[in-house]
């Protein structure tokens, strides 16, 4: 008779039902979260886990709330600095306008847009065109007589495509309007 056996990542005994060790250990060596992408993967091993926003986690999130708003988070911006722009587009599209100063990044306006029905539709590198048009028509007031830096990976290669639809067409005149310089930085966060 088996006395003891593996069942769906636990281990059956006379004891009752345990938790497998090695699973145990795999959970307990995962490093910390250092960027968007390890938080998420992180929280991928808790996908069953019940969701439960206690008093707790309210004072947390009202906290993060209050520091997201408050310097250095968000400055004023330093005019004799170039704007750098980044980007990101999936279903919504996410902008932020700042500066690089020393080799660190500050903050100055954040903005989020929903995609209506059909530019939900757009391919990919579409998207993030779009988000490039929104964001300079959003930051416009900012750029629009001062150099940016416009930090994006798939821009390049829209710029230039050969065969572009009309859209992207015009969508890169409006963009020639300004003094930007685009850069294709690995290291983005997403």
């Amino acid at each position: 008779m088996v006395r003891r056996g593996l069942v769906l990542g636990h281990i059956i005994s006379e004891k009752g039902i345990e938790v497998d060790k090695a699973k145990i250990e795999t959970v307990e060596r995962l490093p910390p979260p250092t960027d968007i992408r390890s938080l998420r993967s992180f929280l991928g091993h808790a996908w069953d886990v019940p969701f439960e926003f206690t008093d707790e986690c309210e004072v947390a999130f009202r906290k993060i709330k209050e520091l997201l708003v408050k310097a250095p988070i968000i400055q004023p911006p330093d005019w004799n600095l170039p704007f750098e722009i980044m980007c990101d587009a999936g279903d919504y599209a996410e902008l932020s306008l700042g500066r690089e100063k020393r080799r660190k990044s500050t903050c100055h306006l954040l903005c989020r847009k929903t995609l209506n029905e059909a530019q939900v539709n757009y391919a990919t590198t579409e998207k993030e065109l779009l988000a490039v048009v929104f964001a300079f028509e959003k930051f416009r007031s900012y750029i629009v007589n001062s150099k940016s830096t416009l930090i994006m990976l798939a821009i390049k290669y829209l710029l230039t495509k050969k065969d572009a639809k009309p859209r992207l067409i015009r969508w890169i005149l409006m963009l020639q309007e300004f003094d930007v310089e685009i850069e294709t930085r690995r290291e983005l966060r997403t």
